[in-house]
């Protein structure tokens, strides 16, 4: 499966199948989000929510290929990520695209 964020794969005809997406909602338990508070208040990187993030991210993002490849498709392109705040301490991931066969 070709994953790409541009609307052609170099060197293939393709043809678009649909457009299919993937999401997760994830959350940090209490003592992790509660170091993160005090964290706020000196400043710098929150890396629990960072690896909170990046691992939705990839759930996102597989459970799209999982849903392309039901499909029969070879790829999908055009992939954008979009993520939004569900409540305190807990965020959406959405990854979605066009699943392209190989003509």
């Amino acid at each position: 499966m070709i994953l790409v964020n541009t609307d052609y794969i170099s060197g293939k005809k393709i043809e678009t199948l649909s457009l299919v997406k993937g999401s997760t909602i994830q959350s940090k338990h209490v003592g992790k989000d509660i170091m993160s508070s005090f964290k706020t208040i000196v400043g710098g990187e929150l890396t629990a929510y960072n690896q909170m993030m990046n691992e939705a991210r990839a759930i996102a993002t597989r459970r799209m290929v999982e849903e392309a490849t039901a499909l029969g498709a070879d790829g999908v392109v055009n992939i954008r990520y979009s993520s939004s705040a569900i409540m305190q301490s807990a965020a959406e991931v959405i990854a979605y695209g066009t699943a392209v066969k190989f003509v």
